[in-house]
């Protein structure tokens, strides 16, 4: 049994994944920990999908916030700080889409939104991984399936919101974040940038893994997660 005062995790995905996101990571907690793991798939904007995510969470709980999950993670954090612990930003950044950006996945909206969506591409699923990770269909397949399942409907929602208006340096709770070394979507630079706005915050990079922390480091990411909580002041909330 998990002591008295432990606090659940919750944990929110990426851009077009689910909640399988997280099997791997939570098969490397250790067994006392309560997970609740949110998705992404209601709400039309940041603030509206935080507050989805909220609705059905713990009163009190650590957030954990991969990729996109972690903008919506930091809207969380603004709208409800008194229910968060502690905070773990994982492969996610600061910065919003650019105008050339933002065309660009309208087009990709536009040019799926015809016949039957099977997810995201494998050119843009092959770039989220590792290197060495791109040629393995087993990892790659499992992303695009993800994806599939959550339709076109979500994709183009995903694809389209508005990533502003989320001030990092208005979160007093103590945070994590977490990079990839070899991440072609969001470089080191932007986990370094996102730090230093984020009162007291921690960098922890890991080697060997691109994008897809979750599924191509979970044991790595996991030990890190508790190892922070751990040493946290006054001992972890979890453990």
């Amino acid at each position: 049994m998990p002591p008295e005062n432990a606090l659940p995790l919750v944990l929110i995905p990426g851009f077009m994944l689910d909640e399988t996101l997280w099997d791997e990571v939570v098969e490397s907690l250790p067994a006392t920990c309560e997970v609740h793991r949110a998705n992404l798939l209601k709400g039309q904007t940041l603030a509206q999908i935080a507050r989805h995510v909220v609705a059905s969470a713990p009163p009190r709980f650590v957030l954990v916030g991969f990729s996109l999950g972690g903008y919506v993670a930091r809207s969380i954090v603004q709208q409800c700080p008194d229910r968060v612990a502690a905070l773990i930003l994982i492969a996610t950044s600061l910065r919003e889409d650019s105008p050339e950006r933002q065309k660009a996945k309208q087009a990709a909206v536009d040019a799926s939104a015809h016949g039957q969506f099977r997810g995201l591409s494998l050119a843009a699923i092959r770039q989220s991984v590792h290197p060495q990770r791109a040629a393995d269909t087993t990892l790659t397949g499992r992303i695009r399936e993800m994806g599939a399942r959550m339709g076109h409907a979500v994709f183009a929602t995903q694809s389209l919101l508005t990533r502003a208006g989320v001030r990092p340096h208005q979160i007093q709770c103590p945070t994590l974040v977490i990079a990839a070394a070899q991440d072609a979507l969001r470089q080191v630079e932007e986990a370094e940038a996102l730090c230093s706005q984020i009162p007291g915050a921690r960098l922890e990079i890991i080697q060997g893994s691109g994008h897809m922390i979750p599924l191509e480091q979970p044991q790595v990411l996991a030990r890190l997660m508790m190892q922070w909580l751990a040493a946290m002041p006054q001992a972890s909330p979890l453990l």
